[in-house]
């Protein structure tokens, strides 16, 4: 195990890395997280027994609940843990560990949740997709061979009535579960200067609506996999987005990123 400090520099964050275990493969996963306890290491748990051929980075963003004991996610198979120091929230910790990605020369990136909703089994599926050359890759769970279960009504009618067509019509392509973020990055994307994705103006939420839009008006080449997403029947939706506000302000990002507004050399 060894550790070190990553000092923020051109728009990533200052980061503390645990290198849990040597880099074994050509793509990694990451999973962005925060005090998301037990579910994280059943999760983990999940990924480390079906053994997909990508390197898993948690990336936290400043957790509190003893869920990142580097020990415990060293059994658990993790490759490194990387917790962020600086300012910024769920956009911030992308940023992070998408440059530990890159500096560490990975050919692609895939990203998924670490509450436990998504199924592990589309791990293979989405580096697949990577691997046969496509440069986004959007998990849907409704597209065939997808699965959506328990999914709130409130947020299946904003998916496929607001967001999805919203996200569609700015990539001039369809795209059917864009609040997924159970995603595939190639490494010519995230270090394409017309994405430029380490600016310090994603924060939250723009980096997820910005890269599938992006992605492809810039000719990228962009496909969906079917992957399982799953809620809770008996607790409470885990989530970070909750409240008319907050819903509200994920529209408003994604009508920046529809516009245009986040290009680069457009006003931050």
């Amino acid at each position: 195990m060894n550790v070190y400090e990553v000092t923020e520099v051109a728009g990533r964050p200052a980061s503390t890395v645990w290198q849990l275990a040597p880099q074994r493969h050509s793509l990694a996963l990451v999973i962005p997280v925060i005090n998301e306890g037990a579910r994280l290491h059943r999760q983990l748990a999940d990924i480390q027994a079906s053994a997909p051929e990508v390197d898993v980075i948690v990336a936290d963003g400043g957790s509190s609940d003893g869920s990142t004991n580097p020990a415990v996610l060293q059994r658990l198979g993790v490759t490194a843990l990387l917790v962020k120091r600086g300012p910024g929230r769920l956009s911030a910790q992308l940023r992070m560990a998408f440059g530990y990605v890159l500096d560490a020369d990975y050919l692609g990136v895939l990203t998924m949740d670490g509450n436990g909703k998504d199924g592990t089994d589309g791990i293979a599926r989405m580096a697949g997709a990577i691997d046969s050359g496509l440069d986004f890759v959007q998990g849907s769970r409704f597209i065939p061979g997808g699965r959506a279960e328990n999914t709130p009504l409130h947020r299946l009618l904003g998916i496929r009535l607001v967001h999805a067509p919203l996200t569609s019509f700015g990539a001039r392509r369809r795209y059917t579960d864009t609040t997924n973020g159970f995603r595939g990055h190639s490494r010519a994307l995230l270090t394409d200067p017309r994405v430029d994705v380490f600016r310090d103006v994603f924060d939250s939420y723009e980096l997820l609506a910005y890269l599938p839009i992006r992605a492809a008006r810039l000719g990228y080449r962009t496909g969906e996999v079917p992957v399982a997403r799953s809620y809770p029947r008996s607790e409470p939706t885990p989530t970070k987005i909750s409240g008319t506000s907050a819903h509200a302000r994920l529209i408003r990002i994604l009508w920046r990123a529809v516009i245009g507004d986040y290009d680069p050399g457009t006003r931050d």
